[in-house]
C-alpha cells in the first residue's frame, strides 16, 4: 500500500467491506495453494533483502518510508490480516497491538518473520467457508487474504530491494495474477471523483504472455489481447515490469505507444492507500 508521509497514512483507505464476491472474482490462473507458496516465496526475498540494507534507506517505490517503515507497516498488515482469518473479525477498523514499535535492526527482521510464518500458518489452516470482511470482490474470504497478501507482500518486497539494489522480477504467473488484481479490484473500484486528465482506454500487453487487459477507470476490464492493442494507450513490458508500473513502482523498459496522458491519469486515480495505523517508531539508535 501506498504512504503519503512518515507516520502519516493517507486518507480514505480501502474499498469498504464486500459482500458481493463472487460475479466479477477472476483469479488469472492462480489458486490459493499456489498464492501461498508465492507469499511464502516473496516473504523469503524481502526478509533477506531486509537483514542486507540499512533500514534508514529510503524505499524508491515508497519515497516517504523509509526501509524499517515498510517491515513495521508490513509486518502490522501481515498480523491484521492472519487476525481476521482466525478470528471471523468483521470489523477491518481494528489493528493488533503488536506493531513492531521499538524494534530496529535484526530484531525487526526476526519481527518480520514471526508475522509472516504466523499469517502463512493461519492462511494454510483455515476452513474453506471461513467468514471474515474481505475489501474486494472473491469468491471466498480465503481465496481473497491469500491473493491480496500475496501481492501486498510482493510489492513491499520490491520496496524494500530498492532501497538497497536492484528490484528481482517477478514470477509471470504471480506479475499476471497482480496485474488483475489491480486492474480488476483495486481499479474497478476506484474512487468515483473526476479524473484531473484524459480517462480514455489503458491497454495491457505483456510482451512474455498471451494475455491482455483492456481497462477503463471505475469498470471491469476487458481481458482479451486484441482489444487491449486497440486502446487509447497501450503499454507493452514483461509482466513483471507492467506490475510494478501500475503500482506505480519503478519499473524495466515500458514501449508505449497513443496519449501518455492516459496512463498519468491512471496513475493518479488509482493508489491504493492504506487507511490503518502509520509505521510504529523505530527504538532510539
Amino acid at each position: 500500500m501506498e504512504a503519503e508521509g512518515r507516520g502519516n497514512p493517507p486518507a480514505g483507505g480501502f474499498p469498504r467491506p464486500c459482500r458481493n464476491v463472487l460475479p466479477r472474482w477472476h483469479s488469472a490462473g492462480m489458486e490459493t495453494a499456489e498464492h501461498l507458496a508465492a507469499l511464502r516465496a516473496e516473504g523469503e526475498l524481502l526478509a533477506r533483502a531486509a537483514a542486507r540494507i540499512d533500514h534508514r534507506a529510503t524505499a524508491a517505490g515508497a519515497p516517504a518510508w523509509q526501509a524499517g517503515d515498510v517491515l513495521r507497516h508490513l509486518g502490522l498488515v501481515h498480523r491484521w490480516a492472519a487476525t481476521a482469518v482466525r478470528t471471523g473479525a468483521q470489523d477491518p477498523d481494528r489493528y493488533p497491538d503488536d506493531d513492531g514499535s521499538g524494534v530496529r535492526g535484526a530484531e525487526l527482521v526476526g519481527w518480520f518473520r514471526a508475522g509472516h510464518a504466523a499469517l502463512l500458518a493461519t492462511l494454510a489452516e483455515a476452513e474453506q467457508d471461513v467468514s471474515t470482511f474481505t475489501f474486494l470482490p472473491a469468491r471466498s474470504p480465503l481465496a481473497f487474504w491469500a491473493r491480496r497478501m500475496t501481492h501486498e507482500t510482493g510489492i513491499h518486497r520490491a520496496d524494500v530491494e530498492s532501497a538497497g539494489g536492484p528490484i528481482t522480477p517477478f514470477d509471470p504467473a504471480e506479475a499476471l495474477d497482480g496485474i488483475d488484481e489491480m486492474v480488476g479490484g483495486f481499479g474497478a473500484h476506484r474512487s468515483r471523483r473526476p479524473p484531473d486528465g484524459p480517462v480514455g482506454t489503458l491497454g495491457l500487453l505483456p510482451v512474455d504472455s498471451a494475455a491482455g487487459w483492456l481497462v477503463r477507470l471505475g469498470e471491469p476490464p476487458v481481458r482479451d489481447p486484441a482489444a487491449a492493442a486497440g486502446a487509447d494507450c497501450v503499454l507493452r513490458a514483461t509482466a513483471s515490469d507492467l506490475h510494478l508500473l501500475l503500482w506505480n513502482r519503478p519499473a524495466g523498459e515500458v514501449r508505449t505507444s497513443g496519449n501518455p496522458a492516459v496512463l498519468d491519469t491512471w496513475a493518479e486515480q488509482v493508489r491504493v492507500r492504506w487507511g490503518g495505523p502509520p509505521p510504529a517508531p523505530a527504538a532510539p539508535a
